[in-house]
């Protein structure tokens, strides 16, 4: 009975130190990496909210076979930074969980621009995928580098797996 109590103040301790102060934000135009964003925060009981570009992104704009579509250029260009509707404030939380689809390899622009817009000193950032083929990557390394002052804790893809998963892993990450 002693291990059984025990365990559970220990979760409970586990949860309340990753929830107290967590924020998870993301950005989603298919709605894939929202649901995601969303489960996570339901599952550790974080606080969320969304990036939104100041200009949304279409179909069109997704189109990877175009050349000239607007994520394709961006994914192209080392220094676009499209203008988000309202800056998401990070200040009162300790630890930030990140969620962005994989466009072309890379986080989509747009969250780049939300990365250089924040204090990250003495935080924790956590960075959580959706994709259709390639991964995480290297998304995670490259986003963490342009905050500085962040802790990265690493990332993971979790297009197919969640929930429970997602926070179990959360749970070992941030101990």
């Amino acid at each position: 009975m002693k291990k059984i109590i025990l365990a559970f103040l220990m979760s409970f301790f586990v949860m309340a130190t990753i929830s107290a102060k967590t924020l998870v934000v993301y950005f989603s135009v298919t709605g894939n990496t929202q649901k995601l964003a969303k489960e996570t925060a339901a599952a550790i009981g974080a606080d969320i909210q969304e990036i939104i570009p100041q200009k949304m992104y279409t179909k069109a704009d997704l189109n990877w076979r175009n050349k000239e579509s607007r994520a394709t250029v961006e994914c192209n260009d080392k220094n676009a930074r499209p203008e988000i509707q309202k800056n998401v404030d990070i200040s009162s939380y300790d630890t930030v969980i990140l969620c962005y689809p994989i466009w072309w390899a890379y986080a989509p622009k747009v969250v780049y621009t939300f990365v250089e817009s924040q204090n990250w000193n003495g935080k924790k950032l956590v960075t959580l995928c959706t994709s259709g083929s390639s991964g995480l990557g290297q998304s995670g390394n490259e986003l963490s580098k342009l905050a500085p002052g962040v802790d990265y804790k690493g990332g993971k893809d979790f297009t197919r797996k969640r929930g429970k998963v997602v926070k179990e892993y959360l749970d070992e990450l941030l101990k």
